[in-house]
């Protein structure tokens, strides 16, 4: 029960926003949202862009949107879900080009809403812990190569041993207070001023 109860104050503390045109399935729509509790905002023309400062956005995913005014899931931090007038394969393209989050197709049933919206969040909760992940392992990476080459320069400039090497851009991090992936970027980036300077070679 604390879980539900959780899950229903997440959705009245977000901001959703509703771009489609007037009619019953927008009615419908906004009725259940403030059903639900969601603070809501309604737009209308389609917008060039989603609406700032919205949590999560109900859009109106249509082939009459002007041609590069389709947005885009990873161009906003909002949940995106798609509100389709009929399944077509060219819907289906525009669904997937927009990586929204999830989809509600007409005619708009109450019961479908919540579901929709609690299952989009989640999806969109999931996405964005793994491109943390993936941001913080290609981060890894990029300091492991840097690392790697720095303590090539120290082996090849600096008569050391590629252990010494390590050991010492790790004695010079702790004493500066920064990390071993700062100190193997100065070794690069004064390594490259000393060979401008035609002092490049090694002992």
């Amino acid at each position: 029960m604390s879980s539900i109860r959780r899950l229903y104050e997440d959705l009245r503390s977000i901001s959703v926003a509703v771009v489609h045109p007037p009619g019953e399935d927008r009615e419908l729509l906004i009725e259940q949202l403030k059903r639900i509790g969601c603070r809501l905002q309604v737009f209308w023309p389609y917008c060039t862009e989603p609406p700032r400062g919205a949590d999560v956005v109900f859009f109106h995913l249509s082939q009459d949107i002007p041609s590069g005014g389709m947005w885009c899931a990873s161009a906003t931090e909002a949940t995106l879900i798609a509100l389709s007038d009929y399944e077509s394969p060219t819907t289906l393209k525009l669904l997937l080009d927009s990586s929204a989050h999830g989809v509600l197709t007409k005619p708009f049933r109450s019961s479908g809403v919540l579901s929709t919206l609690v299952l989009a969040r989640s999806a969109q909760g999931f996405q964005q812990r793994q491109q943390a992940k993936i941001q913080k392992l290609e981060a890894t990476i990029k300091s492991r190569r840097q690392i790697d080459k720095a303590i090539k320069v120290l082996v090849d400039h600096q008569g050391m041993d590629e252990v010494k090497a390590y050991e010492h851009m790790r004695a010079r991090a702790t004493s500066l207070r920064v990390t071993v992936a700062e100190v193997a970027a100065m070794v690069i980036d004064a390594q490259e001023v000393m060979e401008k300077l035609g002092l490049g070679r090694g002992r």
